[in-house]
């Protein structure tokens, strides 16, 4: 009697090359967009800017990146539906990888701006697209596992981009970036598209119908509810991360904070807040409740970064590693998001959400800087 081959059950069967592949494509993808505020101190210095400048430009440099996100998420999301995930991909890491490689050659602000806000077009489509083929090709009872692993290898990246900012010139940081999403092309030659996507093809579907989402109210309340519920991941790294140089000196930290120390550990507890509401969501076989917890988590970090006056910089660091913690729910709602809507749809809502979460940062910095100039 022949015995049955054992199936392949838990992490090992969703350590498959499409999540493989994704993960590392989210891993570049952190790596640039994080970069940007590693750098931004010495690269507006290198191109003569100084004082308030540095805030002031820095957030209108922040803001033109993640428009190019907000509009990217759009562009990319409808693409995917109608043309494939695979092609998104492969679209969006060309793209933004020319405009790092650029980045490093910039001499002048506006150009500066402008490659920003390419570079935010091309990112915007990484994470939606690798979510939505792991929530394809996985199975639900593994489907946890395999956005756990795209998450933490994923934002791993922010660690290597201060690691990368801190050997070596911003100019050749933002080389390395453009090299590494070249590199990542290869990469996808051998992943095959999503076999949900193709049996789709040829039905009288409308694919990628991005009004669609506003044109019915129960859709449209899913979908503002998906948006809403990442805000507080960006508002910890669009403002209390990208600035925590200007809020520890505020706070009167007993010694200097750099951006990139301050990323690094953000980005570090973010590593073990995704494997923490991977593991979860697989226990507990509920992302929402684990989103639930995570936002409790973000909530008492915030309130914790600013009663934190006059602490020791390790201290300081440590609350942003917090922060990280709690916003590592992050592939878990983009998977929610994109498990509330069809085939038809769901590369646009998988990347719209996080770009649109992202894009909030533009109204978020907008009133910081409101409040900043009536508060002082």
């Amino acid at each position: 009697m022949s015995s049955q081959p054992t199936p392949v059950t838990g992490i090992r069967a969703a350590l498959t090359l499409p999540v493989i592949v994704a993960a590392l494509g989210y891993f570049v993808d952190i790596y640039d967009l994080v970069l940007f505020s590693i750098v931004r101190v010495p690269s507006l210095k290198a191109l003569g800017l100084s004082g308030q400048d540095l805030i002031d430009q820095g957030v209108f440099l922040l803001n033109m990146q993640m428009a190019g996100m907000l509009i990217g998420g759009i562009i990319w999301g409808v693409l995917g539906d109608r043309q494939g995930r695979l092609k998104i991909m492969f679209g969006s890491i060309f793209l933004y990888s020319l405009a790092n490689i650029c980045n490093g050659m910039v001499s002048t602000l506006p150009a500066y701006a402008a490659l920003r806000f390419l570079a935010g077009v091309g990112l915007a489509g990484e994470l939606g697209a690798g979510i939505t083929l792991v929530a394809e090709v996985l199975h639900k009872s593994v489907r946890g596992y395999g956005t756990m692993i795209v998450a933490s290898i994923g934002v791993s990246g922010a660690i290597l981009a201060n690691i990368v900012a801190k050997s070596f010139d911003w100019r050749t940081a933002f080389y390395i970036g453009g090299v590494l999403g070249l590199l990542l092309l290869i990469t996808r030659i051998s992943v095959a598209e999503s076999g949900m996507f193709r049996g789709m093809e040829g039905k009288n579907v409308a694919k990628g119908n991005f009004l669609a989402l506003f044109t019915d109210r129960h859709r449209f309340g899913r979908y503002i509810h998906s948006i809403l519920i990442g805000v507080p991941t960006w508002f910890v790294v669009g403002v209390l991360i990208t600035f925590s140089p200007e809020f520890a000196k505020s706070l009167q930290v007993t010694g200097p904070v750099s951006a990139g120390n301050a990323v690094m550990f953000c980005y570090l507890g973010l590593v073990f807040g995704d494997l923490a509401s991977g593991m979860l969501s697989q226990c507990l076989q509920s992302r929402k409740k684990v989103v639930l917890i995570f936002l409790g988590f973000t909530i008492l970090g915030i309130a914790w970064y600013f009663v934190a006056f006059e602490v020791q910089p390790f201290y300081f660091y440590t609350i942003c590693a917090f922060l990280g913690f709690g916003s590592g729910y992050w592939a878990i709602f983009v998977t929610v998001a994109a498990e509330q809507f069809g085939t038809n749809l769901r590369a646009t809502v998988a990347t719209t959400v996080p770009n649109f979460v992202r894009g909030m940062v533009v109204p978020i910095t907008l009133m910081f800087q409101f409040c900043r100039q009536q508060l002082r």
